[in-house]
C-alpha cells in the first residue's frame, strides 16, 4: 500500500515544475503590458516625464509619480507648467486690473510700411481676449509707440526673419499651452469683414482645429480654389475645381488642396493642432513652404472635417510682397508651391504683372523658398521611408483587381 502512494506527491511536483515556465510567461506579458499601459497614460495625460526615485521613507505612491522632465529634484506645487503673453509691473499691482487672461494668442510678422493695415488688424482683436505679438522683421519697433495699444501688446524684433522662424523660436508648445486658439497671420491682410469673436464661434461650433477666414476672390489674390469664399455659406470644407487653373479637384477628392487644407498666410490653430504643426516646422527653412500640404496630420482626426474655411467672416488678401523687398512678376502659388508633395501641377496659373520691376533680393527669397520647398519634401519623404513605426493615417488603401 505504501508503495502505491509514493508516486502521488511525486506527480504533483512534476505538474508544478511544468506550469512554471507558463507562470513565468504570462507574468512577463502582464508587466510589459502594464509598462506600455503606463507609458501611454503618462505620454496623452501628462506629458513628457520622469519616474522620480523616491527614498523608502516617503509613501509608497510616490514611486510611481510622474515629474516633467527637469523638475525631479524640486517639490511638486513649486513646479509652474505653463506660461502666458501677459506682461507684469516691476511693482505694485497692474493698473488696469483685466477681469480675465487673455484665451488666445495673435501673432503677425510685421514691417513698418504696412504699419496702418497692422493697426486695423489688431484693433479687430479685442485685448481682453487676445494676446498680441508682433514679431519685427526690419527691427523698427520704436516707429509703433503712437499706437494706443503699442505697450500692450509684446515686441519681439529679428532682421529679416520670417513669421515661421518668429514663430518656431518664441511660441513653443508649452510656452502657449493656455491659448485655446493660435492665429498666425501674415500683415497684408484686408479684415473689413471679419470679427474675431464671431470666428471663434464658428469655429468652436463647426469643431475645426485649423481653420482660416475664407479670401474675397473679386479683391484678392487667390491661390487656391478652397480658400475662395462662398457667398450665402457659413462654412466649407472642399472645392470642386474641374477646369482648373491648378489642380482637378472632384466631389470624391480626398486629398490637399482640394480639402484638409488651408493657406499660410492666415492659418488658425487649435492649442493641439498647434503642438503638432510646431514640431513639423523646420528649424531650418524660414519660409514654410510645404507645410500647408501636410498639415492635415495635425488635424487631431479627419482631415476632410477637421480643417475648413470660414466664409461667413473672411479677408481680402492683398498679395504685398515684403522680406526681400518689391516684387514685378508674382505667379499664383499653386504653380510655384506645387499642388501635392510630388508632383508638378498639369496647369499653371495665371500671372499677374505690375508695374514695378522685381529687386534681386526678391528673386532671390523667390528662389530661396523653392529650394526649400524641395527640402522639406525630400525629408518628408525621408522620414515615411525610415520610421518603421509610423502608419500613414491618409494613406488611400491599394485597388483590388
Amino acid at each position: 500500500m505504501v508503495t502505491d502512494k509514493m508516486p502521488e506527491p511525486k506527480r504533483k511536483r512534476s505538474f508544478m515544475w511544468s506550469c512554471l515556465p507558463s507562470a513565468i510567461l504570462v507574468s512577463a506579458v502582464f508587466f510589459i503590458g502594464s509598462v506600455f499601459l503606463v507609458t501611454d497614460y503618462k505620454e496623452r495625460f501628462l506629458g513628457a516625464c520622469n519616474l522620480y526615485p523616491i527614498k523608502a521613507t516617503k509613501s509608497k505612491t510616490c514611486e510611481y509619480e510622474c515629474r516633467p522632465n527637469g523638475t525631479e529634484t524640486l517639490p511638486r506645487g513649486i513646479v509652474s507648467r505653463t506660461t502666458d503673453m501677459e506682461m507684469r509691473p516691476l511693482s505694485g499691482p497692474p493698473k488696469k486690473k483685466r477681469l480675465k487672461s487673455p484665451m488666445n494668442l495673435l501673432g503677425i510678422a510685421v514691417g513698418i510700411k504696412q504699419k496702418q493695415n497692422v493697426n486695423e488688424i489688431v484693433k479687430k482683436f479685442p485685448l481682453t481676449d487676445f494676446a498680441v505679438m508682433l514679431f519685427h522683421y526690419d527691427g523698427n519697433v520704436n516707429g509703433w509707440r503712437d499706437l494706443e495699444w503699442s505697450n500692450s501688446v509684446v515686441h519681439v524684433s529679428a532682421i529679416n526673419q520670417t513669421k515661421w522662424w518668429f514663430a518656431k523660436r518664441f511660441l513653443h508648445p508649452d510656452v502657449v499651452a493656455q491659448y485655446d486658439y493660435i492665429f498666425l497671420w501674415d500683415e497684408d491682410l484686408g479684415v473689413e469683414n471679419f470679427h474675431a469673436g464671431r470666428y471663434l464661434s464658428i469655429v468652436k461650433e463647426e469643431g475645426l482645429q485649423i481653420s482660416q477666414p475664407a479670401i474675397d476672390a473679386e479683391k484678392s489674390e487667390v491661390h487656391y480654389k478652397l480658400t475662395e469664399r462662398e457667398i450665402s455659406s457659413k462654412v466649407h470644407r472642399r472645392a470642386i475645381n474641374l477646369r482648373g487653373p491648378g489642380r482637378r479637384c472632384y466631389e470624391n477628392s480626398m486629398e490637399p488642396p482640394c480639402t484638409g487644407f488651408v493657406e499660410m498666410m492666415a492659418p488658425v490653430f487649435s492649442r493641439a493642432s498647434w503642438r503638432c504643426a510646431w514640431y513639423m516646422i523646420q528649424n531650418d527653412l524660414v519660409h514654410a513652404w510645404g507645410l500647408d500640404f501636410q498639415l492635415g496630420y495635425c488635424a487631431q482626426g479627419n482631415r476632410t472635417t477637421n480643417i475648413g474655411i470660414v466664409d461667413s467672416e473672411y479677408l481680402i488678401h492683398l498679395g504685398l510682397p515684403t522680406l526681400g523687398g518689391s516684387s514685378g512678376t508674382k505667379i499664383n502659388d499653386e504653380v510655384e508651391k506645387q499642388s501635392s508633395p510630388d508632383k508638378m501641377l498639369p496647369n499653371a496659373g495665371k500671372t499677374v504683372i505690375s508695374a514695378v520691376e522685381p529687386s534681386d533680393e526678391r528673386n532671390a527669397v523667390r528662389r530661396e523658398s523653392f529650394i526649400e520647398l524641395d527640402n522639406f519634401k525630400n525629408r518628408w519623404k525621408k522620414a515615411v521611408r525610415e520610421d518603421e513605426c509610423w502608419l500613414d493615417p491618409f494613406q488611400t488603401p491599394p485597388k483590388q483587381n
